[in-house]
């Protein structure tokens, strides 16, 4: 994913502005005061995130520099001092992502995020769904020029197929009135297995009927917006629902993962549902005198210690859920078999034992002890049963694997 930004901007004052402003944003930034300079980057740097180009150049006075932008197909943000109506429909119809009004303290204040949101658009994908294919090709052209890749569905029964076999898509525009199932009734299939912040959908409609925004929103949808729309509104909708969608994953992550290590916590572990597991196993693992590593090494070192842990119990168990439980001690819920989880559990056990760790040019190693249950009882009781045979391996002399 690029960092790059060419900036094109005859204002010494403003162009340093600009470099200073996407520099401490940590993009890397080449700028130019022409078209001539912009030209000769161009030529020699093929990736650029976007360009920020002003329309009005001294050897550029009619928007040229945009022109030679998008030949080389790069994503462009314009800067004019002047905005009419007429220019405004020409900029955008030439594909570009968006235009900021120079003398505009509010408009110059929208240029970082906008380009923060070009750089995160990339994370996700949209379905396109609608019956017609003129539409569904003129919404895709739209997200491509935000750098949102897209599939399409003409229905939504194919929709909700797509959905189920695509689990990368983050979120949906559909039209209402389409053939097998309309939209509405699809928004309210799609509430049944994902919410709003794991699935975002923006509803569509040319209809008159004044009802379908409420419709549509009272079925699950986050938006709505009637058709035919401006790109410039619609790209503000979708927008303002993946910066929602955003905040909200945030904040989720924020109470269910673990700051030091980033495996999901205790929260997460006791609030999340086993599904489709016939035999859940459940194992407790704890870093033997964890204590003594903080004494000899601080708690830096004992941080190292709890982050490389984490990292091999994740490489070792990829699919299964791997909680930090508190403190040195983690748990792991597997719905895989018990004899081979066990093996796997001790395949990690002896991984860790030879495992060095560094810190600040000092050498740490430790070891683990683990206790199993398969017993198919409550999770808390499950817990509490691999809870105790830890204890045991402690007792029996530690870097131990209890399974009974």
């Amino acid at each position: 994913m690029s960092k790059k930004i060419l900036v094109v901007e005859d204002s010494l004052t403003f162009r340093n502005y600009l470099e200073q402003l996407l520099t401490q944003a940590g993009y890397q930034v080449f700028s130019a005061e022409n078209m001539v300079q912009a030209q000769a980057i161009l030529a020699v740097e093929p990736e650029f995130l976007c360009c920020i180009l002003d329309y009005c150049l001294p050897d550029s006075s009619d928007g040229e520099m945009i022109e030679l932008a998008l030949t080389y197909q790069h994503k462009a943000i314009v800067l004019t001092a002047l905005i009419n109506p007429e220019l405004r429909e020409e900029l955008l119809t030439k594909g570009v992502v968006d235009y900021l009004v120079k003398d505009s303290t509010a408009s110059v204040a929208y240029l970082l995020p906008l380009v923060q949101r070009l750089e995160k658009n990339q994370r996700h994908k949209c379905l396109v769904v609608d019956d017609s294919q003129t539409v569904r090709n003129h919404v895709v052209q739209l997200l491509d020029r935000q750098y949102i890749p897209a599939v399409q569905a003409e229905n939504g029964k194919q929709a909700l197929t797509l959905l189920e076999n695509n689990p990368s898509i983050t979120f949906v525009i559909t039209d209402h009135d389409m053939p097998e199932k309309d939209g509405i009734t699809m928004t309210r299939e799609i509430r049944q297995s994902w919410n709003k912040n794991q699935l975002a959908i923006l509803g569509l409609s040319a209809s008159e009927d004044p009802t379908l925004t409420a419709l549509f929103l009272k079925a699950g949808a986050n938006d709505f917006l009637n058709k035919p729309f401006h790109p410039e509104e619609f790209y503000c909708r979708v927008h303002q629902i993946l910066d929602m969608k955003e905040t909200s994953n945030k904040l989720y992550r924020m109470a269910n993962q673990d700051a030091l290590t980033g495996l999901w916590n205790r929260r997460y572990l006791f609030n999340q549902a086993c599904n489709g597991c016939q035999e859940r196993n459940i194992a407790m693992l704890d870093i033997d005198h964890f204590k003594q590593v903080n004494d000899n090494y601080g708690h830096d070192g004992g941080d190292a210690a709890l982050v490389t842990i984490a990292k091999i119990l994740q490489l070792y168990f990829p699919n299964d859920l791997v909680a930090r439980f508190g403190g040195e001690e983690f748990c792991i819920q597997t719905c895989s078999d018990f004899v081979a989880f066990a093996e796997q559990l001790e395949k990690l056990r002896r991984r860790i034992e030879k495992t060095t760790i560094y810190h600040n040019d000092i050498e740490i190693k430790v070891t683990i002890s683990i206790g199993v249950a398969s017993a198919q009882t409550t999770l808390d009781e499950q817990i509490k049963l691999a809870d105790d045979r830890l204890y045991l391996a402690k007792e029996n002399g530690r870097n131990l694997v209890v399974t009974q």
